[in-house]
């Protein structure tokens, strides 16, 4: 089988986020997709909402998708790094192929995260573009690792979990419920989340 793996903020989680594991799926790159939220001791982001509420939420995003599903693995009482995730996985999944989804924005400098060799020359990266990147450079920087590296065809618009997240402090609901979930939009009002 093969697993992606597919971490992030979620905070909170789109209708892209649901849309790119779909995608990744149908067309066959994987099997399954792991959403694994980022824990709160994460120090890149300091302004995330509890670990429950992103998963409450995601829960709700992903409900009815049975080849999705949530760990909780990074949600622990310090920092977990990315290559800490996938050896956790490789071993919870050792006769599967694992697959990292990475977003071009974030692998443009994954040299810069820990163990960063680990990841690029163990696992597969299936890389979703935006409309912005340039894929060429990326392929030529990395290119010491390019059988592990998988450009898809899937384009993840230009939306992020800030825009989101500034809609709602704007009082914007038109423009938030674009993006969100009906369950998870009426989750964020009912628990005023964002405000």
């Amino acid at each position: 089988m093969k697993i992606g793996i597919f971490g992030g903020s979620f905070n909170p989680p789109h209708k892209m986020h649901k849309n790119i594991a779909k995608s990744l799926i149908k067309k066959g790159y994987v099997d399954k997709v792991i959403f694994v939220p980022t824990g709160t001791k994460y120090e890149y982001k300091p302004n995330l909402i509890s670990n429950e509420k992103r998963v409450a939420m995601l829960s709700l995003l992903i409900e009815k998708e049975r080849n999705m599903i949530i760990s909780k693995y990074e949600l622990q009482e310090k920092m977990v790094y990315t290559y800490e995730t996938l050896r956790y996985f490789k071993t919870i999944y050792n006769k599967d192929d694992l697959y990292f989804i990475c977003g071009a924005d974030n692998f443009s400098y994954i040299d810069e995260w820990q163990n960063s060799k680990e990841i690029l020359q163990n696992y597969k990266i299936l890389v979703i573009k935006r409309k912005t990147d340039f894929i060429k450079p990326l392929l030529e920087k990395y290119k010491k690792y390019k059988k592990n590296i998988i450009i898809t065809p899937i384009k993840e618009k230009t939306i992020s979990s800030t825009k989101i997240r500034n809609f709602f402090k704007q009082n914007n609901n038109i423009k938030a419920r674009l993006y969100i979930d009906k369950k998870v939009y009426n989750y964020i009002k009912e628990n005023h989340l964002y405000n």
